[in-house]
């Protein structure tokens, strides 16, 4: 009988043992572990979204500065008695004085009350300033001399790439594809013919129909 309890209390404590180092080892090492580990992924997480989160609001910045740029700059073609002739870039609301001051103002022999300076001036407009004793038709700003000038019409066979750039959907690397088109195939028998250069449709043909000749 008392071996029998020796052996009882024996098996009693091996079971205590067993079971206290089992809590330990699972209940205080793992879960703490499980916790620790929870915890740093929220923390990497919460770090990730913050730098998600910084660049999208610098690529909308960005994004809402070159629109607004492009609604406040505008493109105007100034030509004839002037010093720089060419396309300059203006402030949306700019007056014809603002467009021949970007054009390094009038050259020697301009006629210098032919064009009203105070009219203002659009993205796209053509703003002639003729000589003293050229022949003008001043309806409008940007009127210009006789002939084909005067109606306002860029001859596609003839124009250079700043005077094409003035057409509407015509940027640089269109006109230089112009260019390229009428030297290689001896210039334009229609107006219609520029849809034969790459990149000009339908489309396009219809908002520059009436502003191109080929004459």
């Amino acid at each position: 009988m008392k071996k029998r309890n020796i052996l009882i209390f024996l098996w009693i404590a091996a079971a205590c043992i067993l079971c206290c180092g089992c809590g330990k080892e699972s209940g205080t090492i793992l879960i703490g572990d499980t916790k620790n580990r929870i915890e740093e992924n929220a923390s990497q997480d919460s770090r990730t979204s913050g730098t998600e989160a910084e660049a999208s609001e610098s690529t909308d910045g960005a994004k809402a500065e070159e629109a607004k740029e492009e609604e406040t700059v505008i493109r105007v073609y100034v030509c004839g008695a002037v010093v720089n002739p060419g396309v300059v870039e203006i402030a949306a609301g700019s007056r014809a004085e603002d467009a021949l001051l970007a054009a390094g103002g009038f050259s020697g022999e301009a006629a210098r009350e032919a064009v009203n300076l105070a009219d203002w001036v659009s993205d796209g407009q053509k703003l002639y300033f003729p000589a003293e004793g050229e022949e003008f038709v001043a309806d409008t700003v940007g009127g210009a001399s006789g002939g084909e000038a005067a109606s306002g019409l860029v001859n596609i066979n003839t124009a250079d790439a700043a005077t094409l750039c003035t057409l509407p959907g015509v940027g640089e690397s269109r006109a230089a594809d112009i260019i390229a088109y009428r030297e290689a195939n001896g210039g334009f028998d229609s107006c219609e013919d520029i849809m034969k250069v790459p990149g000009i449709k339908n489309a396009m043909y219809e908002k520059i129909c009436d502003k191109i000749s080929v004459k």
